[in-house]
C-alpha cells in the first residue's frame, strides 16, 4: 500500500519509517514533549523503534499510524500526528506533537487539521476524537482550532483527561459555513 504524501500550506507529513527512528526519538525526548504526551517518561530508542514498526504494519493493514511532520520543502522533522490506539479499552484516537521551537505558529493545528481531513475521506471515519491532560491547555486551544468540540472529561489511566471530537456531518457543516477556509492561529 502505498500512502500519500500530505501537503498543507506550510506543512509535509508523510509516514514515518525506519529510518526516522532517531529523529523521532529526539522529539520524543524532550522535556516539554514527553511531559504530556509520555507522562515525563524518558522512553528508549527501542521502544521508539518499535512503535515505529507498529505504525508501518498498521498502515499496512489499516491505512493509518504516525506521520512525520515536516516543513513543506525541509527534510527536518518538526513534529508528529496520526491515528493511534490509545487508553483501555483502547480507543482510535488522533495524536500529534510539535517541537517546542515551533510552538505558537499555528502548525500543530495545521497538522492535526490535516490528519482529520485524511481520517474523514482518506480512512472514511465517521468520527475523530483526541485527547489530552487537562492541564495541557495548548493541546485543548489545537482541538478547538482544528474544529473538534469538547466531549467529555475523565479519569483515565489515573490522570484527568479531557476528550475532544468532530463527527464527520459537522466538520461538513464547519467547511460549508467557513467557505472551505479556517483561520490560521
Amino acid at each position: 500500500m502505498t500512502l500519500p504524501v500530505i501537503e498543507t500550506a506550510r506543512l509535509r507529513l508523510r509516514p514515518f519509517g525506519r529510518d526516522d527512528v532517531d529523529d523521532l526519538h529526539r522529539l520524543w525526548t524532550e522535556p516539554e514533549v514527553r511531559q504530556y504526551l509520555w507522562d515525563d517518561e524518558v522512553i528508549t530508542r527501542d521502544r521508539v523503534e518499535s512503535l515505529i514498526n507498529t505504525s508501518l504494519t498498521s498502515f499496512e493493514n489499516h491505512g493509518f499510524g504516525l506521520w512525520a511532520v515536516l516543513p513543506r520543502d525541509e527534510e527536518s522533522l518538526i513534529g508528529f500526528c496520526g491515528f493511534w490506539f490509545l487508553h483501555e479499552p483502547p480507543t482510535l484516537e488522533l495524536l500529534y506533537g510539535m517541537s517546542p521551537s515551533h510552538w505558537h505558529k499555528g502548525l500543530a493545528t495545521e497538522a492535526a487539521r490535516a490528519m482529520i481531513n485524511y481520517g474523514f475521506k482518506g480512512l472514511a471515519l465517521q468520527r475523530v476524537a483526541a485527547s489530552t491532560d487537562a492541564a495541557n491547555l495548548a493541546s485543548f486551544r489545537v482541538m478547538e482550532r482544528a474544529g473538534m468540540s469538547f466531549w467529555k472529561r475523565e479519569t483515565t489511566n489515573d490522570l484527568d483527561t479531557v476528550y475532544f471530537a468532530i463527527s464527520r456531518e459537522a466538520d461538513q457543516v464547519s467547511e460549508i459555513s467557513e467557505g472551505g477556509n479556517r483561520a490560521e492561529d
